[in-house]
C-alpha cells in the first residue's frame, strides 16, 4: 500500500471515529460551515494541547526537579508513552485537517507546497525579524 494510500485510510478512520463522538467531518465537506467547523476545532486544539503536555511529561522538563539537576533534564523516559502520545496528537491533527474541510489528497498537496516554503525559507536564511507570510500566499 502506498504511503498515500494509507494518509486516506487513516482520515477514513478518523472520520469514523470522530462521527462517533458527534463531529460529521463527510457532512462538513459536503456543506461548509465555518461556525460548525470552529466549534470543533476549538474541541481540537483543547485535546491537542492536553497531549502535547502528557508527551513533554515523558521528560524531565521542569528544570527544578532532581532529575534536572542531575543533568537529566529533558531526558526522555517514557518512550513508550511518547510514541502514544505522538499518536494521540496525529488523531486530533487529521481531525484538525477535516474541520478545515481537507481530505487526504488535499493535506498532502498543501503539506508539499509547504514544504517547498520551508526549503526556501532555510535556503534563504530564514529570519524571524524579516518574516511575512507573503510566501505562504499561493499555497491553497
Amino acid at each position: 500500500m502506498e504511503n498515500k494510500d494509507r494518509l486516506a485510510e487513516l482520515f477514513e478512520l478518523q472520520a469514523e471515529l470522530n462521527k462517533r463522538t458527534g463531529f460529521d467531518a463527510k457532512a462538513l465537506r459536503e456543506n461548509f460551515d465555518p461556525q460548525y467547523a470552529g466549534e470543533w476545532i476549538a474541541n481540537y486544539l483543547a485535546a491537542m494541547s492536553n497531549e502535547l503536555e502528557e508527551l513533554r511529561d515523558c521528560t524531565y522538563w521542569k528544570h527544578w526537579c532532581t532529575e534536572a539537576k542531575d543533568g537529566k533534564r529533558f531526558l526522555l523516559h517514557n518512550h513508550q508513552n511518547a510514541k502514544v502520545e505522538v499518536i494521540d496528537m496525529l488523531f486530533f491533527w487529521i481531525s484538525l485537517a477535516q474541520c478545515v474541510g481537507m481530505d487526504a489528497d488535499e493535506a498532502f498537496r498543501i503539506y508539499q507546497k509547504k514544504l517547498g516554503v520551508n526549503h526556501n525559507r532555510q535556503d534563504n536564511d530564514y529570519s524571524m525579524a524579516n518574516k511575512t507570510e507573503d510566501d505562504n500566499k499561493d499555497i491553497i
